[in-house]
């Protein structure tokens, strides 16, 4: 069987290490022609840093993540903080594996650099894809086609898959926005913020933030109501003044720390019906490709992680492609869309 990924976001690399490490034949084609420095901080709980330790990243998630003490809710207009949740070592007893966070392409990195570079094709943009009753292809922006036994669809929000294949209702605005930005942290030393997981929240609107990359940066999001038509984009910038404004009246950690910010980003926030079916023939979707939530439940990542590691063992154990994809579907369906229907309700 040979597998074709299209996307090495974090659930795609995922799927290919752990094909890999199975021996099933795989291509997984990225678009960008190399690996940059691509999203901000995730948030990594036990059930997501699980895999990715089966995966043989224990080591290096030690190394680039942090593991806070605390989650820190904090009232908006004095910055006191109103109640402290145990995360350290309370979550690792609980479930057996740690609550992280890390920033995007430091985990992109420890995937991307463990697979077989015969394997990934970088700079392939992939515009069409298909099948017939014997393998599935997909056809690239520079003329080529790539031909296997099975096309996955880890191609994320803005999914060719999904699109051409699966026909997905549009995506409804929610009215709200993220602005973003990670900052070093030497440059907001004077803060002395420890290390921990922070909400303050005010009136519509909350600052999230907490330490990526060893405690090398800090990454933070704001939420608020939108003003305009945003782009669901992960690349497009704003201005820091407009986020300032929104802080007016607040205690003056979130001002200083996005004074601070290099170049802050601002993303549409919108929600989906889930699809009927991630299943067609020999063509699945995984990932946000799938399921894409809202981030207040924190398991957009993880759960594209655990969509990897399901689907590389239902291809690996299954007689044949589709039933293959059926399995993976039934054993990952509900507990995926449980979340993104609790998001939109």
């Amino acid at each position: 069987m040979k597998v074709i990924i299209i996307g090495a976001g974090i659930g795609g690399s995922a799927l290919a290490l752990s094909l890999q490490q199975l021996g099933v034949a795989h291509v997984l084609l990225e678009q960008a022609p190399e690996f940059g420095e691509v999203g901000a901080g995730i948030q990594l709980s036990p059930n997501g840093v699980r895999v990715l330790e089966k995966l043989g990243l224990a080591d290096a998630l030690r190394s680039f993540c942090t593991e806070p003490d605390f989650h820190k809710y904090s009232v908006w207009d004095t910055g006191e903080t109103l109640l402290r949740t145990a995360l350290m070592p309370r979550v690792r007893e609980t479930y057996g594996f740690a609550y992280y966070h890390a920033y995007r392409p430091d985990l992109i990195e420890a995937l991307t650099s463990r697979l077989d570079s015969q394997n990934l094709q970088l700079g392939k943009t992939v515009t069409a894809v298909g099948q017939s009753e014997s393998g599935a292809w997909a056809e690239c922006a520079d003329g080529s086609r790539v031909d296997g036994d099975v096309l996955i669809g880890a191609d994320g929000i803005h999914s060719v898959v999904r699109e051409q294949i699966f026909k997905p209702d549009p995506p409804r605005a929610s009215g709200y926005v993220t602005w973003r930005g990670v900052v070093e942290r030497d440059a907001i030393k004077d803060l002395a913020i420890p290390v921990s997981a922070y909400v303050d929240m005010g009136p519509r609107l909350s600052f999230v933030y907490y330490y990526v990359s060893g405690g090398k940066r800090l990454n933070w999001l704001a939420l608020g109501k939108a003003q305009d038509a945003t782009r669901e984009s992960w690349s497009q910038t704003a201005s820091k003044d407009e986020i300032i404004e929104a802080f007016d009246g607040w205690y003056d950690r979130p001002r200083r720390v996005i004074e601070a910010t290099e170049q802050p980003f601002v993303t549409a926030l919108s929600d989906r019906n889930p699809l009927q079916s991630w299943v067609a023939g020999r063509i699945a979707v995984m990932g946000d490709a799938a399921h894409a939530m809202l981030p207040y439940h924190a398991q957009g990542a993880v759960q594209s992680i655990e969509d990897a590691w399901v689907l590389a063992r239902t291809l690996a154990q299954a007689d044949s492609p589709p039933q293959a994809l059926d399995k993976f579907q039934t054993l990952r369906f509900e507990r995926a869309n449980l979340l993104v229907l609790s998001l939109i309700h």
